[in-house]
């Protein structure tokens, strides 16, 4: 076998696989997702620490948690950006806390409602990127201290 035919072949083989690898990895990528608080979180929490995480429900598996802070001035008060993390077939919530101490608690600690304040959010995944904007509602707090010990 001549050298030059050898390359030729490899060269041809390496033009039919690479599509398909390229196109597997692109085809695996989910779709973003911005996570996002509005103006109402100012007034109860401007100024205090947020983390939330993506929660991936069909597996009780937490993806990624993001930590920052509400802004007391800023629109949105809050956003956590999470890049290619939802598949369209997937189940996800987003289980966030407001590190706000009403009453006791320890700060840098998720303590029980009745101190800081928690949700978990159901996340639609569509077929392009998402954007979910919450709105502060201390009746919808659901536990979820859990996901982030």
């Amino acid at each position: 076998m001549s050298t030059t035919s050898f390359a030729a072949r490899l060269g041809l083989s390496l033009s039919l696989t690479l599509p398909l690898i390229a196109g597997t990895v692109l085809a695996s990528e989910g779709q973003d997702l911005v996570f996002q608080g509005d103006t109402s979180f100012q007034g109860p929490h401007g100024g205090q620490a947020i983390q939330a995480a993506l929660v991936d429900t069909a597996l009780d598996e937490t993806i990624a948690v993001e930590t920052g802070k509400v802004s007391a001035e800023d629109a949105p008060s809050f956003a956590f950006t999470f890049p290619g993390a939802l598949e369209a077939d997937g189940r996800y919530a987003v289980h966030y806390w407001i590190d706000a101490n009403f009453g006791g608690g320890t700060a840098g600690n998720c303590d029980p409602m009745q101190h800081d304040h928690q949700w978990s959010v159901t996340i639609e995944p569509g077929d392009g990127p998402v954007t979910h904007t919450e709105r502060h509602d201390p009746s919808t707090q659901s536990a979820v201290c859990d996901t982030f010990r």
